[in-house]
């Protein structure tokens, strides 16, 4: 049975060099650390990381451009994103059968980034795009950003939206405390990532965006950003929201789910009651979740699932998903 990791990682000298001269690498610990120790394997797109794939199990990774991609990088970085799509686009043309991609774009740019985004669907044949939370201090409904969001729907593409580091005066109000290493570790992969990520969603569905673009898909990794857990609490929002549908009927109809490395069955089983098993995907997070000992293909064969729902999470349920794309490039 295929198995697709849709959130799957990587890093250009161009973007990391680009984030050592804005001083990201001091401010924001991702930034330092995709540097570090994990740099070389977020660099490989070639036969390190199939190596590394065939271990685990996996057989296709879809690329993505690691946080915090371009959201600090201002409108200069719209050459940047054209030279990183076009890298990577050899990249999958390199290893047809084991590489996707989504596509990295200028999001400081608007505009640029929506033409961006149609250039690597319908030219590069990428699956969709991912998003790394604000831009700068607009979050994702703000009136500026929604070309993306209207280009994505269009295109028929989905968007996968990737937690970041969260704003300084949140982190300083709510993370820090303790010592700088778990002040960083609190607000970064402890916990504050997956808030924001899962606040920008929720503020995708409050702000309508899916009322105007009720055919558009977003992909929450890590088991939906904490927002699977709260679902029953969301809905009591619905008497102030005034969209035209529930809340949780968003969660059925424009989410989709993915595992992010985190293979523990009962967060599968949420994310089943809330989501249905159609929208279920599978990811490893590499390089960050990687473990060896073949544990993508393991957790899939022990997961619990079974026939189509099982073939679904592997991989189905993202080929039909991205058919749309294909159909219309």
């Amino acid at each position: 049975m295929k198995l697709i990791g849709i959130e799957e990682h990587y890093l250009t000298p161009d973007v990391g060099a680009a984030w050592r001269a804005l001083g990201l690498d001091a401010s924001n610990p991702m930034a330092a650390y995709d540097l570090g120790p994990m740099a070389q394997r977020l660099m490989d797109m070639g036969d390190r990381r199939i190596a590394l794939m065939d271990e685990t199990g996996l057989d296709v990774q879809v690329l993505s451009l690691t946080t915090p991609a371009l959201h600090e990088l201002g409108p200069d970085s719209v050459d940047l994103a054209r030279r990183v799509n076009d890298a990577v686009a050899e990249a999958v043309a390199r290893h047809p059968t084991r590489f996707q991609a989504f596509a990295t774009l200028p999001v400081a740019a608007p505009e640029a980034a929506a033409q961006e985004l149609e250039r690597c669907v319908k030219t590069l044949g990428f699956k969709g795009t991912m998003l790394c939370g604000r831009v700068g201090t607009r979050n994702l409904d703000h009136p500026d950003l929604a070309c993306i969001f209207a280009a994505a729907a269009e295109l028929h593409v989905p968007i996968l939206l990737h937690p970041r580091t969260p704003d300084d005066a949140v982190s300083k109000a709510y993370y820090s405390g303790f010592n700088p290493e778990l002040d960083l570790a609190f607000a970064n992969f402890g916990m504050g990532w997956h808030y924001d990520a899962g606040v920008q969603f929720v503020r995708l569905v409050l702000a309508g965006t899916f009322d105007r673009h009720p055919d558009l898909q977003v992909i929450l990794g890590h088991w939906g950003e904490m927002v699977l857990f709260f679902a029953e609490r969301l809905a009591a929002m619905d008497r102030f929201a005034k969209l035209q549908q529930p809340i949780t009927s968003y969660f059925k109809r424009n989410l989709y789910v993915t595992s992010s490395g985190m293979f523990m069955p009962h967060y599968l089983q949420r994310a089943l009651e809330v989501v249905r098993p159609e929208r279920l995907l599978f990811s490893t997070d590499y390089p960050y979740q990687y473990k060896p000992g073949g544990t993508a293909r393991r957790f899939l064969d022990a997961c619990g699932l079974e026939g189509d729902a099982r073939a679904g999470f592997a991989s189905a349920n993202w080929e039909r998903l991205t058919g749309a794309a294909i159909a219309s490039a």
